[in-house]
């Protein structure tokens, strides 16, 4: 009677197999977005994160939000953006007195304001960067576009969600009696210098980052 053989084990240099390479593409994806997500929590509560004048902020929050979204990927960007939120709505309970005033105002709709822009923001900056990596050879304007675009949706988004759900509230007529006037205390040079920066600094690590996981360049396509 013959036995039969047993299963003969993999060896060593086997590749692994699809699960286990998914497995391993998720926690990764884990690993980086909880990096990138300490840091954000980081810069939130100590002066690395804000520049506040008045009630004119400056945020740098942006940048972990948008390294991540081009980095890692949108989904990492929207999750970014959630945290970057919740850092946001934090402050409302005394810590900002802008934020804390809105929120005695409406505390619902302080928090859509607080969370939806910067979760809206985190994933279309991954977005825009997959878009553009597709036809930028160069993949210098497509990091630049995508970078920048970081803290300029964050100031639209953000801004414009405040004007809708505050802008006939008598706390924010303060600040003018149109809302024109409004944005032009609210949105001054602190929206070009985020975006300055963001463009700078952010370019530049993206670019490195995706530079060191390998993916560089692509070559040019060859005559026919």
């Amino acid at each position: 009677m013959n036995e039969s053989s047993p299963t003969p084990a993999p060896s060593p240099g086997t590749s692994p197999t699809p699960q286990k390479t998914m497995n391993r593409k998720r926690i990764l994806w884990m690993v980086q977005t909880a990096i990138l997500a300490a840091i954000l929590l980081v810069m939130a509560f100590t002066p690395l994160g804000y520049f506040k004048y008045g009630v004119v902020s400056i945020t740098f929050l942006t940048l972990p939000v948008v390294i991540g979204a081009v980095v890692v990927g949108p989904a990492c960007g929207a999750v970014l953006g959630f945290v970057f939120g919740l850092t946001s709505f934090v402050q409302c309970f005394g810590m900002d007195v802008f934020g804390t005033t809105l929120f005695g105002i409406d505390p619902f709709l302080t928090a859509v304001m607080c969370f939806v822009p910067r979760i809206l923001m985190g994933w279309l900056v991954g977005l825009i960067f997959t878009a553009l990596a597709k036809v930028d050879r160069t993949r210098i304007a497509s990091f630049a576009v995508a970078s920048v675009s970081g803290a300029l949706l964050n100031t639209v988004l953000f801004v414009g969600a405040l004007v809708w759900f505050f802008g006939s509230s008598s706390y924010l007529r303060q600040f003018g009696e149109s809302i024109w006037a409004i944005l032009g205390v609210l949105v001054t040079f602190n929206a070009a210098i985020e975006a300055g920066v963001v463009l700078v600094v952010g370019t530049a690590i993206t670019k490195a980052l995706r530079v060191a996981m390998g993916d560089r360049k692509p070559p040019k396509p060859t005559a026919a």
